[in-house]
């Protein structure tokens, strides 16, 4: 069986319009450059009639693979599914709307096989959408380089080719896909590259952009970000956020006895501790360090019931 150069994953939801199209022009540049390959089409529960042009696709094209989902689950599960499915030594994702173009494929794959990178990323330098979502794209990027020390100008971009090690060793969900690249480097794979990428207008239906995408993103951002550090060593944040709580509460409230204490010794007018606002905080503060302890041994039974098998990723074996 001939070996697979080029597993190309189109993730999708109501782009009935745009697939033949698009179908053509990545089997045109396919065989002018003579890669061997596979099409792999993830409908994320369209509502149109994308399911029926990619079984006519199916059909006209041996290459071509489908998976429909029963209802629509979001983007990175499609991906998911696609890494999943894929079996190309070379993994690239497009949008279905025709605003990657597949022209771009040749150059990611020789940057993957050639170059050595483990990843790379588009980066849609001229774009073609309304200030509306470039200006949070920009803000959104900027962030994202901040917080995971990836420098990418164009995280969200679905224009991506990947080495098929990565996308076997790596695993998304929720709204996670726009951080593949930093899930890749914090596994290890840390060879990520960038290509200023062509951005096409939008030819058929309608953008699927909200704001919501951004709120999401910076939470999904924070909750990355905590599951590496802190996934399978939660005591080293609750335990300590519970110790410095607890040590707080307890020498407010020995501040507050030893001044009392002094004041009866000294025949000074003094209150009862409990009668001192500052007293209740300490309280608090060591209620609450008590329950971030606990909450740190809890996290800790679960990771450890929940591991079943070792996560880590091989990097050579002979």
């Amino acid at each position: 069986m001939q070996e697979i150069q080029i597993s190309v994953l189109i993730p999708l939801f109501n782009e009935a319009e745009s697939l033949p199209e698009l179908h053509n022009w990545i089997v045109r540049v396919m065989e002018e450059h003579h890669f061997s390959y596979e099409i792999l089409f993830v409908d994320d529960g369209s509502t149109d009639a994308s399911w029926s042009v990619i079984a006519e696709l199916k059909k006209r094209n041996s290459q071509v693979r489908g998976f429909r989902f029963q209802r629509n689950y979001g983007k990175t599960a499609a991906l998911q599914t696609g890494f999943n499915q894929a079996m190309g030594a070379v993994i690239i994702t497009l949008d279905a709307d025709l605003q990657d173009s597949p022209e771009e494929i040749p150059d990611l794959y020789r940057m993957i096989t050639e170059e050595g990178y483990d990843l790379v990323s588009g980066w849609k330098k001229k774009r073609y959408d309304p200030l509306t979502k470039t200006l949070p794209t920009k803000l959104f990027n900027a962030v994202t380089r901040s917080i995971s020390g990836v420098q990418l100008h164009d995280f969200n971009c679905g224009l991506k080719a990947y080495r098929s090690k990565v996308v076997k060793n790596i695993l998304i969900y929720g709204e996670m896909h726009r951080y593949i690249p930093v899930i890749a480097k914090w596994q290890g794979f840390e060879r990520i590259g960038e290509k200023v990428v062509q951005h096409q207008a939008r030819k058929y239906g309608s953008t699927k952009f909200g704001l919501d995408r951004f709120i999401n993103g910076f939470l999904d951002i924070l909750s990355i970000t905590f599951l590496h550090k802190f996934g399978r060593r939660p005591m080293h944040f609750f335990g300590t956020l519970g110790i410095l709580s607890f040590l707080m509460g307890s020498v407010i409230t020995m501040v507050l006895i030893g001044q009392k204490l002094y004041n009866i010794w000294a025949g000074l007018k003094y209150r009862n501790v409990t009668d001192n606002p500052l007293f209740f905080l300490a309280l608090v503060a060591v209620i609450l360090g008590v329950q971030l302890f606990l909450a740190g041994f809890i996290g800790e039974l679960m990771v450890k019931h929940n591991i079943t098998r070792e996560e880590y990723t091989v990097g050579e074996e002979v």
